[in-house]
C-alpha cells in the first residue's frame, strides 16, 4: 500500500440500451425508434469505455464525454426509463451489485469513477520529483472537484422509488463528502512536499502541514461521525491511516514551527511546541500501528517521532544550562495559522459538457425532451382541471341550487296549475316523455339487479382470496407436524394481507348501507315515477282541474292574481335564459379545451434553451400561467351569471310570496299545484336514483380491479410459501437419509431458495378465519369512503374509483 491513498473504481456491468430506449420512445412519443437508431447504438458504444475501470490519462477525456452525453441525454428522458443499470459497491468489487431503474444512478456512477480515475493517476505518479508532485496535486484536486461535482450537480437528481430494495451506500453525501476531505488532504501533503523540496520557511510548512492536519482530520471526521454510519464501507485500514495522517501532520506543524522558534530565540515556547509534536506523533504511530497500516506511512511516522524526540532532549539540555526559558503550558501556546494551497478543481468537461459535444452528435438531440412533454401533460391537466372545476361544476351547483330553490317554492307547478287550469303543462309532458321513452321504471329495476351483482362478485373475488391464503395455512399447519420449518407461521407472516382484506370487507358493507338508501329511495318514489311513464290522456286524467272560471279574473283580487302571476312568471323566464346562457358558456369553454394544444409553443421555448440544460416542467410554468389566462374570460361570465342567478331567485322568492297571498283561499288550484309538484318532483328523484345506480355500477366495476390484484398477491405470496415448504421438506429429508446425492440434486435444482434465508421483511400474514367470519353483508355502491389517496386501497398504481357523492 502506498503512502497515499487511491480511491477504487465501482465496478459496473453490460447493459442492453437499446430495447428500453426504443421501447420508451415509441410508447411516449417524440418520433420512431428507428429515427433514434444511431444515437441509441453511439451511447451503446460511449458507455464501453467512458464507465471507468481502465487507469490511463486517456481514459478521463473518454469519461467526460460520456458524461456529457449523458447530461443530453436526461434533457431527453426521464431517470426511469426501465434500463436496469448495476454498480458494484466501490470498495467491494466482488459483493453483489447493486440494481437501479434510474439514469441518474448511471450518471453518479461515472462522476465516482472519474473522480476514482484522477486519484489513481496521482497515486501512480512519482513523487520523487517536482514534476511528478505537481501532477500529482493537481489530479488530487482534480479528484476532489469531481466528487464535490457529484455531491452538487449528481446526487440530489439521485432519487430512490419505494421498490429500490437496496441503495448504494458509497453514493451518500458524507461517503463522498469524506472522499472529498481525503483528496484535499492529499494534495495539500503534496504542496507541503513541494514546499519542503523548495526549502520554504519554516513557519510556511508549518502553516501549509497545518492545513493537510485540518484536511485529514475533516476526512475522518466525516467518516467518523456519519449517521448512518458509513466506515465500514471502506478498507480496515483507512480511517486509521486518515486518522494517523491528522496526528501525524499536527506533529510536523509543531516540529516545524518549533525550528521557527529557533529563530526567534524563544527557547522555551520551542521545548513547548516540540512537546506537542512529540504528543502527536506519539498518538499517530499508536494509531498506525493498531490500525496496521502501509508501512512507508509507519516508517515516516516513526522516523518523525525519533526526530522530534532527538530535538526535544537538545533543546531541554541547552535550555537547563544556557537558556533557562519558562516553557509554556500547551494550551498557551499560539495557535499555527493554517495556509492552504490546494481547492477542488472542477475539470473543464463537467463546467461546461456542451464544449466536449462540440459539433458532434448529441445522442437524442432532435428528441423532444421529457421536461416539455412532461409540461404539456401538466398544462392539459390543469386545463381539464379548471375547465371541469371552474366551470362545469360550478354550472352544475347552480343548476342544482336553482332547481332546489323552485322545489322548495312549488314551482312552477303552482304558477302552471293557475295558468292552466285543465291539461298538463308542457314543461311535465317534455319530462313524461323522457320517462316514458326510457322505459325509467325497468331501467331502474335492472340497474339495481346489475349492481347488486357486481357487488356479489366484488365479495366472490375478495373471499376467493381469502380461501387461497386458507389453503397456504392448512398447508402450512401440515408441514409444520412433520418438519420444523425456521420461518414465521401462517397466522403471523401475513398479518398486512388479512388487514386489506378487513379494509376491503368494511367498504363493502359501507357501500351496502349506501345501497339500501338507493333501494329505499326507488320504493318511496316507484309508484310516482311509473306515473309518468302512463299514457298522456290517463296521466292528464290524474291531475285535478282547477274551478277557477274566466270571470274570476275580473274581480280586483283576480287582476292582482294575474299581475303577480305574470310577473313572476316572468323571473322564470329570465331564470330560463340564465341556465341557457350558462350552458353555452359551459359548451364554448369545453370547445377552446378541445381545441387548445400548447404544444408548438412549449417546443419553441425549450429550443431556446442552451444545448445540454436539463429542461424542467416548472421552466415552462410562465409559458402555461399565460395559456390559462384565455379561460379568465370564462370564468368572469361564470362570476356574473352566478351573481345574476342571485339576483333572480331573491325576486322569484319575493314574488312567489306576493303570488300565494293572493291566492290563498283556492283550494282547487292547491290541490292541483300539488299533484302537478309531486310528478316534477318525481322526475328529479328519477334523476337522481339513475345517476345513483351509474355511480355504483363504477364502483364496483374499478372495485373489481383492486380486488383482483389483490387476489393475485394473495396468490403469489401462497405460492412462494408453498415453493419454500416443499424446498425445505426436501433438504430434511436429504439430510434425514444421508444421501449426498439427494443434496446435490436439491442444489442443481430450479427450485428458488428457501424464503427462510432472504434478509428482507416477509410478507403480511393473518390468522386463518372461518368461512363464516368472513362473510358479510354487501350493497353495490359506497357511501363515506375513504378518499382517493387514502392507503386503506393498498394499491396506490390502480386508477381507484372516484368517492361517490353522499346519497341522501
Amino acid at each position: 500500500m502506498p503512502n497515499l491513498l487511491a480511491i477504487p473504481f465501482k465496478k459496473t456491468y453490460p447493459i442492453n440500451v437499446k430495447d428500453p430506449a426504443r421501447s420508451y420512445i415509441y410508447a411516449h412519443g417524440g418520433g420512431h425508434p428507428d429515427e433514434f437508431r444511431d444515437d441509441i447504438s453511439l451511447w451503446q458504444n460511449l458507455r464501453k469505455d467512458g464507465v471507468g475501470g481502465v487507469v490511463h490519462v486517456d481514459r478521463i477525456s473518454t469519461s467526460l464525454l460520456y458524461h456529457a452525453q449523458l447530461v443530453s441525454i436526461l434533457t431527453k428522458l426521464p431517470t426511469d426509463i426501465h434500463l436496469e443499470i448495476s454498480y458494484a459497491p466501490a470498495f467491494q468489487s466482488n459483493a453483489v451489485p447493486i440494481t437501479l431503474k434510474n439514469l441518474a444512478f448511471e450518471r453518479c456512477g461515472v462522476l465516482f469513477n472519474l473522480a476514482a480515475l484522477y486519484s489513481q493517476l496521482a497515486a501512480s505518479e512519482d513523487r520523487s520529483t517536482m514534476d511528478g508532485i505537481k501532477r500529482a496535486t493537481a489530479n488530487y484536486q482534480y479528484a476532489a472537484g469531481a466528487l464535490a461535482f457529484l455531491i452538487s450537480s449528481g446526487l440530489p437528481k439521485l432519487v430512490y422509488s419505494p421498490d429500490d430494495e437496496q441503495i448504494p451506500r458509497d453514493l451518500s453525501d458524507a461517503f463522498v463528502k469524506g472522499l472529498e476531505w481525503l483528496m484535499l488532504a492529499q494534495a495539500q501533503e503534496c504542496s507541503w512536499q513541494m514546499a519542503k523540496l523548495n526549502q520554504y520557511k519554516n513557519g510556511l510548512v508549518a502553516k501549509v502541514a497545518a492545513r493537510a492536519a485540518s484536511l485529514y482530520q475533516s476526512a475522518a471526521q466525516t467518516i467518523r461521525d456519519a449517521s448512518p454510519p458509513i466506515k465500514d464501507l471502506l478498507p480496515s485500514d483507512w480511517l486509521p491511516h486518515i486518522q494517523a495522517k491528522a496526528h501525524h501532520f499536527q506533529a510536523v506543524a509543531q516540529y516545524r514551527k518549533s525550528m521557527d522558534e529557533i529563530e526567534t530565540s524563544r527557547y522555551g515556547v520551542e521545548i513547548a511546541r516540540l512537546h506537542e509534536a512529540q504528543s502527536e506523533a506519539k498518538k499517530a504511530y499508536d494509531t498506525a500501528r493498531r490500525g496496521r497500516i502501509a508501512p512507508p506511512v509507519l516508517q515516516d511516522i516513526q522516523s518523525l517521532l525519533e526526530i522530534v524526540q532527538k530535538n526535544l532532549s537538545r533543546a531541554e539540555r541547552d535550555n537547563d544550562l544556557i537558556y533557562h526559558h519558562d516553557v509554556p503550558a500547551s494550551s498557551a501556546l499560539a495557535p499555527i495559522p493554517p495556509t492552504n494551497l490546494v481547492s477542488p478543481t472542477l475539470p473543464a468537461g463537467l463546467a461546461d459538457p456542451a464544449s466536449l459535444i462540440g459539433s458532434g452528435r448529441i445522442i437524442f438531440g432532435d428528441l423532444v425532451g421529457w421536461g416539455a412533454k412532461e409540461a404539456i401533460n401538466i398544462y392539459n391537466d390543469r386545463k381539464q382541471n379548471l375547465i371541469k372545476e371552474k366551470i362545469v361544476d360550478v354550472s352544475s351547483d347552480l343548476q342544482d341550487a336553482a332547481d332546489t330553490a323552485l322545489q322548495r317554492l312549488n314551482l312552477p307547478s303552482s304558477l302552471e296549475a293557475l295558468e292552466r287550469p285543465i291539461g298538463l303543462p308542457p314543461s311535465l309532458l317534455r319530462k313524461a316523455e323522457e320517462v316514458r321513452l326510457e322505459n325509467g321504471p325497468a331501467k331502474i329495476e335492472v340497474s339495481i339487479e346489475d349492481v347488486q351483482r357486481l357487488a356479489q362478485r366484488d365479495l366472490a373475488i375478495l373471499d376467493e382470496a381469502m380461501d387461497i391464503l386458507d389453503s397456504e395455512a392448512s398447508e402450512d399447519e401440515a408441514a409444520r407436524r412433520d418438519t420444523n420449518l425456521n420461518r414465521l407461521p401462517s397466522h403471523e407472516a401475513n398479518l398486512e394481507l388479512i388487514d386489506k382484506e378487513k379494509r376491503y370487507r368494511s367498504i363493502l358493507s359501507q357501500a351496502a348501507t349506501s345501497d339500501e338508501t338507493v333501494r329505499q329511495k326507488w320504493d318511496e318514489w316507484e309508484k310516482n315515477i311509473v306515473e309518468l311513464t302512463w299514457p298522456e290522456e290517463d296521466l292528464e286524467a290524474s291531475i285535478p282541474s282547477s274551478t277557477i272560471s274566466s270571470s274570476t279574473f275580473t274581480t280586483a283580487q283576480g287582476k292582482l292574481t294575474q299581475t303577480h302571476a305574470r310577473a313572476l312568471r316572468v323571473q322564470l323566464e329570465a331564470l330560463d335564459d340564465v341556465h341557457r346562457s350558462r350552458e353555452q358558456l359551459v359548451r364554448r369553454a369545453q370547445t377552446l379545451a378541445a381545441a387548445d394544444d400548447i404544444r408548438d409553443r412549449v417546443l419553441k421555448v425549450a429550443s431556446g434553451f442552451e444545448r445540454l440544460v436539463e429542461v424542467e416542467p416548472a421552466m415552462f410554468e410562465d409559458v402555461s400561467d399565460e395559456e390559462l389566462s384565455k379561460y379568465d374570460k370564462f370564468l368572469k361570465e361564470m362570476s356574473e351569471i352566478e351573481q345574476k342567478q342571485g339576483v333572480i331567485l331573491s325576486e322569484i322568492e319575493r314574488r312567489n310570496e306576493l303570488f300565494l297571498q293572493s291566492r290563498r283561499d283556492d283550494p282547487s288550484v292547491k290541490e292541483r299545484e300539488h299533484a302537478l309538484q309531486s310528478l316534477d318532483l318525481a322526475y328529479h328523484k328519477y334523476r337522481e336514483i339513475t345517476r345513483n345506480l351509474d355511480e355504483g355500477f363504477k364502483f364496483y366495476n374499478d372495485l373489481a380491479t383492486i380486488f383482483l390484484q389483490f387476489k393475485e398477491a394473495c396468490k403469489n405470496w401462497s405460492h412462494l410459501r408453498n415453493q419454500e415448504i416443499h424446498s425445505l421438506t426436501r433438504s430434511f429429508q436429504a439430510m434425514s437419509t444421508g444421501s449426498r446425492d439427494d443434496l446435490d440434486h436439491d442444489q442443481d435444482s430450479s427450485a428458488p431458495p428457501p424464503m427462510a434465508s432472504v434478509t428482507h421483511t416477509p410478507p403480511p400474514s393473518r390468522s386463518p378465519p372461518s368461512p363464516k367470519a368472513r362473510k358479510q353483508p354487501v350493497g353495490k355502491s359506497s357511501l363515506g369512503l375513504p378518499s382517493i389517496t387514502s392507503s386503506d386501497w393498498g394499491f396506490e398504481e390502480i386508477q381507484l374509483p372516484p368517492p361517490p357523492q353522499k346519497r341522501a
